[in-house]
Protein backbone atom coordinates (compact mmCIF):
# COMPACT_ATOMS: atom_id res chain seq x y z
CA UNK A 1 0.00 0.00 0.00
CA UNK A 2 2.91 2.39 1.15
CA UNK A 3 4.21 2.40 -2.41
CA UNK A 4 0.90 3.48 -4.27
CA UNK A 5 0.55 6.08 -1.93
CA UNK A 6 3.77 7.14 -2.56
CA UNK A 7 4.08 6.37 -6.46
CA UNK A 8 1.81 5.43 -8.61
CA UNK A 9 -0.95 7.64 -7.34
CA UNK A 10 0.97 10.89 -7.55
CA UNK A 11 0.88 10.27 -11.22
CA UNK A 12 -2.95 11.02 -11.61
CA UNK A 13 -3.83 14.79 -11.04
CA UNK A 14 -5.18 14.96 -7.50
CA UNK A 15 -6.99 17.81 -5.75
CA UNK A 16 -5.70 19.47 -2.72
CA UNK A 17 -8.07 17.67 -0.49
CA UNK A 18 -7.21 14.17 -2.03
CA UNK A 19 -3.61 14.88 -1.87
CA UNK A 20 -3.73 15.63 1.72
CA UNK A 21 -5.45 12.54 2.27
CA UNK A 22 -2.93 10.32 0.59
CA UNK A 23 -0.36 12.32 2.69
CA UNK A 24 -1.94 11.14 6.03
CA UNK A 25 -2.51 7.89 4.52
CA UNK A 26 1.29 7.40 3.30
CA UNK A 27 2.74 9.00 6.99
CA UNK A 28 0.46 6.24 8.81
CA UNK A 29 1.59 3.68 6.92
CA UNK A 30 5.25 4.62 7.58
CA UNK A 31 3.96 4.72 11.73
CA UNK A 32 2.44 0.92 11.43
CA UNK A 33 5.92 -0.19 9.29
CA UNK A 34 7.74 1.51 12.49
CA UNK A 35 5.85 -0.47 15.30
CA UNK A 36 6.10 -3.47 12.38
CA UNK A 37 9.41 -3.43 12.74
CA UNK A 38 9.89 -2.65 16.50
CA UNK A 39 8.24 -6.45 17.25
CA UNK A 40 11.93 -7.18 15.90
CA UNK A 41 13.55 -5.42 19.09
CA UNK A 42 14.29 -8.02 21.28
CA UNK A 43 13.24 -5.81 25.04
CA UNK A 44 10.03 -4.37 23.56
CA UNK A 45 8.89 -7.76 21.90
CA UNK A 46 9.82 -9.36 25.75
CA UNK A 47 7.85 -6.28 27.21
CA UNK A 48 4.72 -7.01 25.15
CA UNK A 49 4.85 -11.25 25.78
CA UNK A 50 5.74 -9.94 29.76
CA UNK A 51 2.27 -7.94 29.43
CA UNK A 52 0.60 -10.44 27.76
CA UNK A 53 1.09 -12.88 30.19
CA UNK A 54 0.34 -10.76 33.47
CA UNK A 55 -3.01 -9.68 32.14
CA UNK A 56 -3.76 -13.74 31.18
CA UNK A 57 -3.00 -14.72 34.85
CA UNK A 58 -4.76 -11.34 36.23
CA UNK A 59 -7.66 -12.35 38.78
CA UNK A 60 -9.11 -9.12 38.34
CA UNK A 61 -9.56 -6.35 35.85
CA UNK A 62 -7.15 -4.52 33.49
CA UNK A 63 -7.95 -1.08 34.54
CA UNK A 64 -7.20 1.46 31.41
CA UNK A 65 -6.21 4.77 31.48
CA UNK A 66 -5.38 7.99 29.30
CA UNK A 67 -6.09 11.71 28.91
CA UNK A 68 -7.74 13.42 25.94
CA UNK A 69 -7.58 11.04 22.84
CA UNK A 70 -5.42 8.96 24.27
CA UNK A 71 -8.46 8.25 26.50
CA UNK A 72 -10.26 7.86 23.36
CA UNK A 73 -8.36 5.33 22.29
CA UNK A 74 -8.36 3.45 26.24
CA UNK A 75 -11.66 3.70 25.81
CA UNK A 76 -11.76 1.34 22.42
CA UNK A 77 -9.20 -0.87 24.40
CA UNK A 78 -11.32 -1.13 27.31
CA UNK A 79 -14.12 -2.70 25.16
CA UNK A 80 -12.37 -4.35 22.86
CA UNK A 81 -10.93 -6.59 25.89
CA UNK A 82 -14.16 -6.33 27.86
CA UNK A 83 -16.12 -8.52 24.59
CA UNK A 84 -13.15 -10.92 24.23
CA UNK A 85 -12.92 -12.41 27.65
CA UNK A 86 -10.86 -10.08 29.42
CA UNK A 87 -12.25 -8.31 32.03
CA UNK A 88 -11.59 -3.73 31.76
CA UNK A 89 -13.00 -0.77 32.86
CA UNK A 90 -11.52 2.75 31.75
CA UNK A 91 -10.56 5.12 34.55
CA UNK A 92 -10.49 8.45 33.60
CA UNK A 93 -7.43 10.67 34.80
CA UNK A 94 -9.07 13.53 36.06
CA UNK A 95 -11.85 12.11 37.87
CA UNK A 96 -9.02 9.87 39.78
CA UNK A 97 -8.15 12.03 42.04
CA UNK A 98 -11.47 12.76 43.02
CA UNK A 99 -12.57 9.52 44.61
CA UNK A 100 -12.25 7.47 41.40
CA UNK A 101 -9.17 5.51 42.55
CA UNK A 102 -11.02 3.34 44.70
CA UNK A 103 -12.22 1.69 41.42
CA UNK A 104 -8.72 -0.20 41.70
CA UNK A 105 -7.97 -3.39 43.14
CA UNK A 106 -4.92 -4.77 44.83
CA UNK A 107 -6.19 -7.59 42.21
CA UNK A 108 -6.29 -5.31 39.29
CA UNK A 109 -3.40 -3.87 36.72
CA UNK A 110 -3.29 -0.36 35.42
CA UNK A 111 -2.40 0.40 32.20
CA UNK A 112 -1.71 4.06 31.16
CA UNK A 113 -2.09 5.18 27.08
CA UNK A 114 -0.10 8.71 26.96
CA UNK A 115 1.76 10.06 24.31
CA UNK A 116 4.46 12.19 26.22
CA UNK A 117 4.27 10.07 29.54
CA UNK A 118 3.77 13.27 31.06
CA UNK A 119 0.27 14.12 31.49
CA UNK A 120 -0.25 15.69 35.19
CA UNK A 121 -3.14 13.90 35.43
CA UNK A 122 -2.16 10.16 35.62
CA UNK A 123 0.85 11.48 39.15
CA UNK A 124 -2.02 10.64 41.67
CA UNK A 125 -2.59 7.40 39.86
CA UNK A 126 0.61 6.44 39.33
CA UNK A 127 1.29 7.38 43.84
CA UNK A 128 -1.54 5.03 44.01
CA UNK A 129 -0.58 1.85 42.93
CA UNK A 130 3.00 2.70 43.89
CA UNK A 131 1.78 2.66 47.26
CA UNK A 132 -0.53 -0.69 47.20
CA UNK A 133 1.58 -2.60 45.07
CA UNK A 134 -0.48 -2.74 41.94
CA UNK A 135 1.40 -3.42 39.13
CA UNK A 136 1.53 -0.34 35.96
CA UNK A 137 2.33 -0.70 32.33
CA UNK A 138 2.34 1.86 29.82
CA UNK A 139 1.80 2.70 26.58
CA UNK A 140 3.84 5.83 25.33
CA UNK A 141 6.22 7.20 22.90
CA UNK A 142 8.79 8.50 25.05
CA UNK A 143 10.02 6.05 27.56
CA UNK A 144 11.99 8.42 29.85
CA UNK A 145 8.60 9.86 30.90
CA UNK A 146 6.88 10.15 34.25
CA UNK A 147 4.59 7.20 33.35
CA UNK A 148 7.68 5.02 31.10
CA UNK A 149 9.65 5.13 34.67
CA UNK A 150 7.10 4.20 36.89
CA UNK A 151 5.68 1.42 34.60
CA UNK A 152 6.22 -2.03 35.78
CA UNK A 153 6.16 -2.96 32.09
CA UNK A 154 6.69 -0.29 29.28
CA UNK A 155 5.44 -0.70 25.62
CA UNK A 156 7.91 2.37 23.89
CA UNK A 157 6.48 3.13 20.64
CA UNK A 158 8.27 4.14 18.08
CA UNK A 159 8.84 8.00 17.24
CA UNK A 160 6.60 9.08 14.18
CA UNK A 161 5.69 11.93 12.19
CA UNK A 162 2.02 12.94 12.92
CA UNK A 163 -0.10 13.51 9.73
CA UNK A 164 -0.85 16.36 10.97
CA UNK A 165 0.86 19.09 8.82
CA UNK A 166 1.66 21.75 11.59
CA UNK A 167 2.90 18.19 13.65
CA UNK A 168 0.61 19.44 16.83
CA UNK A 169 -2.90 17.07 16.34
CA UNK A 170 -2.26 13.21 16.87
CA UNK A 171 -2.56 11.30 14.53
CA UNK A 172 -0.34 8.90 12.98
CA UNK A 173 0.49 8.28 17.11
CA UNK A 174 -2.88 7.60 18.21
CA UNK A 175 -3.27 4.83 15.26
CA UNK A 176 0.01 3.12 16.84
CA UNK A 177 -2.34 3.42 20.28
CA UNK A 178 -4.62 1.75 18.79
CA UNK A 179 -3.17 -0.75 17.07
CA UNK A 180 -1.08 -1.86 19.64
CA UNK A 181 -4.19 -2.17 21.81
CA UNK A 182 -5.50 -4.08 19.11
CA UNK A 183 -2.14 -6.32 19.23
CA UNK A 184 -2.64 -7.26 22.98
CA UNK A 185 -6.58 -7.88 22.42
CA UNK A 186 -5.91 -10.55 19.98
CA UNK A 187 -2.89 -12.01 21.84
CA UNK A 188 -5.06 -12.93 24.95
CA UNK A 189 -8.02 -14.10 22.41
CA UNK A 190 -5.68 -16.31 21.26
CA UNK A 191 -3.91 -17.64 24.53
CA UNK A 192 -7.18 -17.79 25.81
CA UNK A 193 -8.42 -19.86 22.87
CA UNK A 194 -11.21 -17.60 22.81
CA UNK A 195 -13.90 -19.24 20.48
CA UNK A 196 -17.07 -17.70 18.15
CA UNK A 197 -19.47 -19.77 21.30
CA UNK A 198 -17.44 -17.57 23.83
CA UNK A 199 -17.79 -14.68 21.59
CA UNK A 200 -21.58 -14.68 21.48
CA UNK A 201 -22.11 -15.22 25.28
CA UNK A 202 -21.21 -11.19 25.28
CA UNK A 203 -22.94 -10.47 22.01
CA UNK A 204 -26.59 -11.49 22.43
CA UNK A 205 -28.34 -8.66 20.47
CA UNK A 206 -27.73 -7.30 17.27
CA UNK A 207 -25.97 -8.09 14.15
CA UNK A 208 -22.83 -9.61 15.50
CA UNK A 209 -25.17 -11.47 17.90
CA UNK A 210 -27.20 -13.07 15.21
CA UNK A 211 -24.05 -14.08 12.70
CA UNK A 212 -22.81 -16.64 15.92
CA UNK A 213 -26.56 -17.92 16.60
CA UNK A 214 -26.91 -21.76 16.45
CA UNK A 215 -29.33 -23.52 14.27
CA UNK A 216 -30.51 -25.68 17.74
CA UNK A 217 -31.21 -21.79 18.58
CA UNK A 218 -33.86 -21.24 15.67
CA UNK A 219 -34.77 -24.59 13.92
CA UNK A 220 -38.12 -26.64 15.46
CA UNK A 221 -38.67 -29.84 16.68
CA UNK A 222 -40.76 -32.19 18.32
CA UNK A 223 -44.61 -32.06 16.73
CA UNK A 224 -43.43 -29.07 15.11
CA UNK A 225 -41.30 -30.94 12.63
CA UNK A 226 -42.96 -32.31 9.63
CA UNK A 227 -42.47 -36.50 9.31
CA UNK A 228 -43.96 -39.25 7.27
CA UNK A 229 -42.59 -43.08 6.83
CA UNK A 230 -41.20 -44.18 3.85
CA UNK A 231 -44.84 -46.20 3.37
CA UNK A 232 -47.17 -43.31 3.83
CA UNK A 233 -49.21 -42.11 0.61
CA UNK A 234 -48.71 -38.92 -0.83
CA UNK A 235 -52.31 -38.09 0.54
CA UNK A 236 -50.59 -38.73 3.98
CA UNK A 237 -47.81 -36.48 3.28
CA UNK A 238 -49.29 -33.82 1.17
CA UNK A 239 -51.52 -33.49 4.50
CA UNK A 240 -48.28 -33.65 6.88
CA UNK A 241 -47.00 -30.82 5.04
CA UNK A 242 -50.19 -28.48 5.26
CA UNK A 243 -49.84 -28.94 8.89
CA UNK A 244 -46.80 -27.75 9.62
CA UNK A 245 -46.28 -25.14 6.85
CA UNK A 246 -42.63 -25.36 6.19
CA UNK A 247 -43.28 -26.51 2.11
CA UNK A 248 -41.83 -29.51 2.60
CA UNK A 249 -42.39 -32.81 5.12
CA UNK A 250 -39.01 -35.04 5.68
CA UNK A 251 -39.28 -38.79 5.39
CA UNK A 252 -37.90 -41.36 7.30
CA UNK A 253 -37.54 -44.54 9.17
CA UNK A 254 -39.28 -47.03 11.54
CA UNK A 255 -36.17 -45.32 13.77
CA UNK A 256 -36.61 -41.74 12.51
CA UNK A 257 -33.79 -41.87 10.62
CA UNK A 258 -33.90 -39.40 7.64
CA UNK A 259 -34.31 -41.44 4.26
CA UNK A 260 -35.73 -38.00 2.10
CA UNK A 261 -37.66 -35.50 1.91
CA UNK A 262 -41.17 -34.55 -0.19
CA UNK A 263 -41.83 -31.20 -0.80
CA UNK A 264 -44.02 -28.32 -2.94
CA UNK A 265 -42.22 -29.19 -5.64
CA UNK A 266 -41.82 -33.00 -5.45
CA UNK A 267 -45.68 -33.14 -5.37
CA UNK A 268 -46.27 -31.11 -8.40
CA UNK A 269 -44.00 -33.38 -10.32
CA UNK A 270 -45.81 -36.28 -9.10
CA UNK A 271 -49.38 -34.79 -10.15
CA UNK A 272 -48.05 -33.97 -13.42
CA UNK A 273 -45.75 -37.22 -14.05
CA UNK A 274 -49.17 -39.71 -13.19
CA UNK A 275 -48.77 -40.10 -9.86
CA UNK A 276 -51.92 -40.54 -7.61
CA UNK A 277 -52.66 -39.22 -4.01
CA UNK A 278 -52.72 -43.25 -2.52
CA UNK A 279 -49.36 -43.99 -4.28
CA UNK A 280 -46.08 -44.21 -1.91
CA UNK A 281 -44.20 -41.44 -0.77
CA UNK A 282 -41.17 -43.45 -1.14
CA UNK A 283 -41.15 -43.56 -4.79
CA UNK A 284 -41.57 -40.06 -5.13
CA UNK A 285 -39.42 -38.13 -2.60
CA UNK A 286 -36.14 -36.64 -2.88
CA UNK A 287 -33.33 -39.17 -1.42
CA UNK A 288 -30.86 -37.88 0.38
CA UNK A 289 -32.05 -34.04 1.10
CA UNK A 290 -29.32 -31.31 1.98
CA UNK A 291 -29.20 -31.55 5.41
CA UNK A 292 -27.18 -29.71 8.75
CA UNK A 293 -26.12 -30.53 12.11
CA UNK A 294 -27.69 -28.34 15.30
CA UNK A 295 -24.40 -27.57 16.00
CA UNK A 296 -23.63 -25.36 12.87
CA UNK A 297 -24.07 -21.80 12.31
CA UNK A 298 -27.55 -20.43 11.47
CA UNK A 299 -26.10 -18.44 8.80
CA UNK A 300 -24.11 -21.72 7.25
CA UNK A 301 -27.69 -23.10 7.04
CA UNK A 302 -28.87 -19.65 4.70
CA UNK A 303 -25.68 -20.40 2.81
CA UNK A 304 -26.53 -23.87 2.37
CA UNK A 305 -30.36 -23.19 1.30
CA UNK A 306 -29.38 -20.56 -0.81
CA UNK A 307 -26.86 -22.27 -2.75
CA UNK A 308 -29.28 -25.22 -3.23
CA UNK A 309 -32.45 -23.32 -4.01
CA UNK A 310 -34.70 -23.84 -0.98
CA UNK A 311 -36.03 -22.61 1.74
CA UNK A 312 -35.56 -25.21 4.25
CA UNK A 313 -33.64 -27.68 5.64
CA UNK A 314 -33.88 -30.87 8.26
CA UNK A 315 -31.62 -31.00 11.17
CA UNK A 316 -29.88 -33.97 11.30
CA UNK A 317 -27.47 -35.74 13.39
CA UNK A 318 -25.83 -39.02 13.09
CA UNK A 319 -28.92 -39.63 10.84
CA UNK A 320 -31.55 -38.81 13.22
CA UNK A 321 -34.00 -36.13 12.71
CA UNK A 322 -33.91 -33.51 15.49
CA UNK A 323 -35.38 -30.55 13.69
CA UNK A 324 -35.99 -28.35 10.76
CA UNK A 325 -34.98 -24.76 9.72
CA UNK A 326 -37.09 -22.75 7.70
CA UNK A 327 -35.07 -19.46 5.53
CA UNK A 328 -37.57 -17.40 6.87
CA UNK A 329 -36.23 -18.76 10.68
CA UNK A 330 -32.55 -17.02 9.68
CA UNK A 331 -34.26 -13.57 8.28
CA UNK A 332 -36.57 -13.11 11.16
CA UNK A 333 -32.89 -13.26 13.24
CA UNK A 334 -31.66 -10.76 11.22
CA UNK A 335 -28.81 -13.08 10.26
CA UNK A 336 -29.23 -11.97 6.21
Amino acid sequence: MTGLLKGEARILPLSRTAASALRTLAITSEGLEALFDRFGDGPFRDAFERLVQQIYRLRGRVIVTGMGKSGIIGRKLTATLTSTGTPSMFLHPAEAGHGDLGMITDKDLVLMITLSGESAELAPIITYCKRFGIPTAAITSRGQSMAGRAADVLLNLPAVREACPIQLTPTTSTMLQLVLGDALAMALVDLRGFSADDFYKFHPNGRLGAQLLKVQDLMSTGADVPKVRRDATLLDATTEMTRARFGGTAVVDADDRLVGAFTDGDLRRTITGGGNMGARVGAWMTPNPIEIAPNELASEALRRMQANSVTMMFVVEAGYLLGVIHMHDTLRAGIA
